[in-house]
């Protein structure tokens, strides 16, 4: 027999950000046009796994997963003290920066799925002329809470499956039992309060509301797909968004949830290739 070897390439980049110094591990796939992907909230870069391995894709992209730090693969930096991790939009800004300019990557895209999708908003706010394009997934510029955060990081319970459980029903009834379980199976990973320190900025620090309507579109291309069975940043969140941009590109994706990446992969094949191939024509 022959094994089934994917064309996935897993390593490690040291990035310094704002003066502290993490070792942060990506994916990578293609060649061509660099399309950096964000996961989502306590998650890590293995959502990105079917558009890494898909060949249609990886002739014209370079793909680039990576994990953020205190997520996945990429460890707590050197110095943290163990006190409570939380994340900010000025850090998660600063991440994606400094690990594309690590990467020494030339106006890439990224595309980003939950708070991903958040923060691709303020880049599009702050730095678009950084990029080639930008892809929000599950993007609004802000979302009114519908969980109790103090759940996510209890001594008296497991963690990770109070996260699996609490996003299980954003994940849409057609998606194969197997990527749902895989989609929840990174949740139940997550360490200790990397989720209710991820949620910081998607309820409190990363509220865009009265910043979107300053977004010029043609300074740099913006795509908002989200799924239409998702309660988290609903269908209205994002079109209400995309309203207020000049020039944004919207679209609900039927039959998909909040993670349409790894949830249903062939359902959100048929939704983002012509994005892709759009960007690319450009």
């Amino acid at each position: 027999m022959t094994a089934l070897i994917e064309p996935i390439i897993g390593r490690y980049v040291h990035v310094d950000i704002d003066g502290t110094h993490h070792r942060i591990y990506f994916e990578e796939a293609g060649q061509g046009i660099p399309l950096v992907c964000l996961h989502t909230a306590g998650s890590d870069g293995r959502q990105w796994r079917y558009l890494l391995a898909d060949p249609e894709f990886t002739k014209h992209y370079r793909i680039i997963a990576f994990d953020m730090p205190w997520h996945g693969k990429s460890n707590p930096p050197e110095t943290w003290d163990g006190s409570e991790y939380q994340l900010t939009t000025a850090r998660y800004t600063q991440t994606i920066r400094a690990f594309c300019a690590a990467l020494a990557l030339d106006k890439p895209v990224v595309m980003g799925c939950s708070i991903g999708g958040r923060i691709v908003l303020n880049l599009a706010i702050d730095h678009a002329t950084e990029f080639r394009a930008l892809v929000g997934l599950e993007a609004a510029d802000f979302q009114a809470p519908w969980y109790d955060t103090s759940w996510l990081n209890r001594p008296d319970i497991h963690g990770g499956e109070v996260c699996a459980a609490l996003v299980s029903g954003l994940v849409a009834p057609q998606s194969p039992a197997a990527a749902r379980m895989e989609t929840l199976w990174a949740y139940k990973q997550g360490g200790p309060g990397v989720f209710k320190g991820d949620l910081y900025f998607y309820r409190v620090d990363g509220d865009l509301r009265g910043r979107v309507e300053t977004i010029d579109a043609k300074l740099c291309p913006l795509y908002l797909l989200t799924g239409e069975y998702d309660f988290s940043c609903t269908p209205e969140d994002t079109l209400r968004t995309a309203a207020s941009i000049k020039g944004a590109s919207v679209a609900i994706m039927e039959q998909l949830g909040h993670f349409p990446m790894s949830e249903n992969p062939v359902q959100f094949r048929r939704y983002i290739a012509p994005v892709l191939d759009q960007i690319r024509q450009q």
